[in-house]
């Protein structure tokens, strides 16, 4: 498995992952003022759809622009009977035209991009005074001695192992110094908002399979041995409480 390839974890991520907290979404859809009948959203590097179907189901038209075949298949069967429209396409390459779009958003997915050539192609679709979002819906450990005894266990497992970033503040870097690295947006605003989710022992496992950054690291051989020590944790019960916080990072297009 190489690093940002989720061909082989598709199926995975589509079945367990988590929606991001609705009340992002509330707040961005009010700061980018997206209710005029013409504002065009586009989601790229859009996996399996989650963020994206959240957009259209808030009465959004939204394109869902995904690089990978099989994350692409995914969404497209979980997004069947919305108004989302699918491309292939990446963040350096959107295939979209010029000045065309309102509000770029990418989901659990900017820290996979080359920059700068993301940005520049990010402004190159905004009109101007359009925006951008990078979001990420990380867990919530700090403080919780389950999940940070999970975590524990990873570490002691794959010591040398560096997370690409999910948005954590503890892995995250200065995402607004990021987003306006090449002068082509301004005017960064940050929201976060805590939300939880009831998982089953399946669920809860399968999340950990859809994860690619561990995986890579870990190779086949250790990652096996996290999944079982995870299984041996949570055996004995029936459902796992996850906390997870949603944080959105959002930068105004330069005139």
């Amino acid at each position: 498995m190489k690093a940002g390839d989720f061909s082989t974890l598709a199926q995975n991520y589509a079945k367990y992952r988590p929606d991001y907290a609705a009340t992002i979404l509330r707040a961005l859809v009010r700061y980018t003022d997206s209710g005029g009948e013409d504002f065009r959203v586009v989601d790229v590097g859009a996996g399996t759809g989650l963020w994206t179907k959240m957009l259209a189901d808030s009465g959004l038209s939204c394109v869902a622009v995904e690089p990978n075949d099989a994350m692409r298949e995914e969404g497209i069967q979980y997004t069947r009977g919305s108004s989302v429209v699918w491309r292939a396409g990446s963040a350096e390459e959107t295939g979209q035209n010029t000045a065309s779009v309102d509000w770029v958003t990418m989901a659990s997915s900017f820290h996979w991009v080359r920059q700068p050539d993301g940005l520049h192609e990010f402004a190159r679709i905004l009109k101007p005074g359009g925006y951008l979002t990078a979001l990420w819906n990380p867990r919530q450990i700090e403080g919780n001695a389950f999940h940070e005894h999970i975590e524990s266990i990873i570490y002691s497992i794959v010591p040398e192992l560096m997370r690409a970033s999910s948005g954590a503040s503890r892995h995250a870097p200065d995402y607004s110094k990021v987003l306006t690295s090449t002068d082509d947006f301004t005017d960064v605003v940050f929201f976060e908002a805590s939300h939880e989710v009831m998982m089953t022992k399946e669920r809860y496992l399968g999340v950990w399979r859809s994860v690619n950054d561990i995986q890579v690291q870990a190779g086949p051989e250790r990652f096996s041995r996290i999944l079982d020590a995870i299984a041996a944790e949570i055996a004995h019960v029936d459902e796992i409480v996850v906390p997870y916080r949603t944080r959105a990072w959002t930068a105004q297009r330069v005139y």
